[in-house]
């Protein structure tokens, strides 16, 4: 078996470990990277890139039709569903070069594709070639969660490392389980001609701000998914595109395909980690702040730790790990400056604290929140996009302590935001700042601008005005 000695180790080529393994080879460290499955993980095969090339295949469709109330009308679309899918492969072989095997070998990295595991705290393990390091990065991310459903094991059924893959276009798309992969791909799919019909056992959109997420919610319904909250899935049977799913309440649901969106669960299996002493809780591999394991000289990023499952937190983390295994400095992460988006159209995008957790945080006495509507808002009303709403939560003393935006392009204006909260920044900066006019952003600074409304028209303003006018 071939020994190697090194300076970092990382288990896993996704978009965490590819940013560790790129950064610091190109630093001067010497790198070795384990990937036993395909380069990118699951973000460029089965997450964000192919539902998002999936998601505008949609929205060209929806858009086909065109808007009889600015005068333009369509046709409905013809929809090739193997051509769509063909685009989504285009899409990620596109981009896969970026983070091919090839790439990384020509930035000095050992690329090792087997599967690794600790035999010891500084030592792994492939079927050829034995690893020691100074440091290691766990980056094995997360895999589909798939629920205790009885008759599920039984039957085909998707989950989002499988379904861009599969050329037939269903007839009834049954989704069970209602967070961001489960509501894009209830509006990507229906859009594109699919009956769907998607079921969460609590609330669809559960962390979002619930008088925002109602708003998609309606919008979902009105484009023809059928949603069912708060009654679980008891129960799938019958056979291959003739597919049974009975409710807790009694329900039943016949569907040709089903897509299981139930959550993520980390990647841990098969990695030794008791050989290396590193500890494991419920939710993945145990860090502290700096994402340190148990074994200070072992790190863990990305969904593997049970934090925030996106890739742009993974490669937050990869930032934070490489500053302290080469310039050995305490970074810190800081999951409050965390921004999500849900792909949909109209798109749901967040940064910071919500109102019920700014709230615990700061005590509902000190919290103040401003909503601002699309219906007021010109480039919407332009449009005939004025179903979304921008919402701030802002401390008593000015601070931004959240924003949630619903929006056609809110992942692009949440931007500001995030800078915004990031750099602690206070309300008066952003209803003080020049937005473009017409734009859906200038909705966020009216929403600023709101927060000191009632002073600034209040008696007290007024008298003092009139005041200043006699001098």
């Amino acid at each position: 078996m071939k020994q190697i000695t090194t300076d970092i180790c990382i288990i896993g080529a996704g978009s965490g470990g590819l940013s560790v393994a790129a950064g610091a080879a190109q630093m001067g460290a010497r790198v070795v990277l384990f990937e036993a499955e395909r380069m990118g993980g699951d973000c460029l095969n089965s997450g964000c890139v192919p539902s998002k090339a999936m998601l505008a295949a949609a929205k060209a469709a929806h858009q086909a039709g065109g808007n009889p109330a600015m005068g333009v009308t369509g046709a409905p679309p013809t929809v090739n569903f193997a051509a769509v899918k063909a685009h989504v492969a285009d899409t990620i072989a596109a981009i896969a070069p970026h983070d091919s095997v090839e790439r990384f070998t020509g930035l000095g990295v050992t690329v090792i594709e087997e599967r690794a595991r600790f035999i010891a705290p500084r030592r792994v393990r492939s079927d050829s070639v034995e690893v020691t390091a100074k440091f290691f990065v766990i980056a094995t991310g997360s895999t589909a969660m798939v629920p205790p459903i009885p008759g599920l094991d039984s039957l085909p059924f998707h989950t989002n490392e499988t379904i861009f893959g599969d050329l037939e276009k269903p007839d009834h798309l049954a989704i069970i389980g209602g967070g961001p992969i489960g509501v894009e791909m209830a509006q990507a799919h229906r859009r594109l001609g699919c009956r769907v019909t998607l079921i969460e056992a609590a609330t669809i959109l559960a962390k979002d701000e619930p008088e925002i997420r109602s708003i998609l919610v309606t919008r979902l319904r009105d484009e023809g998914v059928e949603i069912i909250e708060g009654v679980g899935v008891t129960n799938v049977g019958g056979m291959a595109g003739e597919m049974t799913l009975t409710l807790e309440d009694g329900r039943r649901i016949e569907a040709s395909h089903i897509l299981v969106a139930a959550g993520r669960q980390p990647g841990i299996g098969d990695l030794g980690l008791e050989a290396a002493g590193i500890a494991v809780g419920r939710n993945g591999i145990i860090t502290d702040a700096r994402l340190r394991t148990s074994d200070r000289r072992v790190f863990a990023i990305g969904d593997v730790t049970g934090r925030p499952q996106f890739t742009h937190v993974a490669g937050y983390h990869a930032g934070i790990v490489i500053r302290n295994m080469l310039f050995r400095l305490p970074a810190r992460i800081d999951d409050a400056l965390t921004p999500w988006v849900t792909y949909t159209d109209p798109e749901l995008a967040h940064v910071g604290l919500g109102e019920t957790a700014a709230a615990a945080a700061w005590s509902p006495a000190n919290i103040r929140t401003r909503s601002i509507p699309l219906t007021g808002n010109d480039r919407a009303v332009a449009e005939r996009r004025t179903e979304g709403m921008v919402k701030l939560v802002i401390h008593r003393n000015g601070r931004i302590l959240g924003a949630t935006i619903l929006a056609p392009q809110a992942g692009e204006m949440i931007l500001a935001w995030s800078l915004a909260i990031s750099t602690r920044r206070k309300i008066a900066s952003m209803a003080g700042v020049i937005a473009p006019y017409p734009t859906f952003g200038d909705a966020g600074k009216r929403a600023a601008g709101a927060f000191f409304t009632a002073t600034l028209f209040s008696r007290r303003t007024r008298a003092i005005v009139r005041w200043l006018l006699k001098l």
